[in-house]
């Protein structure tokens, strides 16, 4: 078994033995904002349990909560009620400074709009994370290569985001967000911004990712990328109306294998 294939199938869960556990486990979560005289009540007593290795899409139509509750579950911001559990840590009792620790260590963001530092390169990009996450400067640099290279984009290493196409920008926003092994990468509607053929790009990606044990919760309003998940959670209103049961495990396709 290669180094990458012994990796990955110790982060899934897929070499056998026991199911894996719950990477990510939420009870009672409630979320208010003031917005003018109106209280908007954002989330109203969500449960969600994501098992180690699953690919979650969660869909709803604007304001049903999807944002906020990826917000929240990456330590961005705090609920007014509720528990978080990543890998068995309760988030929301950590002080700001052991919740960046375990953000940094433990979570990885992918947004719809890249949010890539414009004046760095993309090796830059994605070595300023692992630099972020505690590796040294050499180490930081090699992860990213490595990354970049899997992903199809060394080629592109040297290159500023804007010579880049909006799917390799997000390519290049999902290398970073892979650059600290995160138990849970977390993805607030990855191909928003794409046109067709970006958006499959990174949906098949996500995939990859997925079959080699990676744990992946997105964001979502496409139906067509939902369907490319393994489990179909469905929220309005602040709270979760439908949960698709999780199909069987995923079998690693030829190609592409990051490197966890």
């Amino acid at each position: 078994m290669t180094q990458q294939t012994e990796s990955a199938a110790g982060a899934g869960g897929r070499a056998g033995g026991a199911a894996p556990g719950p990477a990510l486990v939420v009870r009672g979560l409630r979320k208010t904002y003031e917005a003018g005289t109106a209280p908007v009540r954002a989330l109203r007593g969500v449960d969600l349990s994501v098992r180690a290795g699953e690919f979650v899409a969660l869909m709803g139509p604007s304001g049903c909560g999807k944002s906020t509750l990826l917000h929240l579950l990456a330590g961005l911001d705090r609920p007014d009620e509720g528990t978080i559990a990543l890998d068995g840590t309760r988030i929301e009792e950590l002080g700001a400074q052991r919740l960046a620790r375990l953000r940094r260590r433990s979570v990885g963001l992918v947004f719809q709009f890249f949010h890539l530092i414009e004046h760095m390169s993309a090796l830059e990009n994605v070595s300023l994370a692992a630099l972020v996450a505690g590796a040294k400067p050499a180490e930081a640099t090699a992860r990213a290569r490595d990354l970049l290279d899997q992903l199809g984009l060394l080629d592109k290493a040297r290159e500023l985001p804007a010579a880049l196409s909006g799917g390799q920008r997000q390519r290049v926003a999902i290398a970073r967000a892979l650059a600290n092994r995160p138990t849970l990468l977390l993805a607030d509607e990855p191909t928003g911004a794409l046109d067709s053929d970006g958006a499959a790009e990174v949906l098949d990606l996500f995939q990859r990712l997925h079959a080699q044990g990676q744990t992946i919760l997105m964001v979502t309003h496409s139906r067509e990328v939902a369907e490319g998940a393994q489990r179909l959670v469905r929220m309005r209103d602040g709270r979760i109306l439908a949960d698709g049961e999780p199909s069987g495990p995923v079998e690693v396709p030829a190609g592409l294998r990051v490197a966890r």
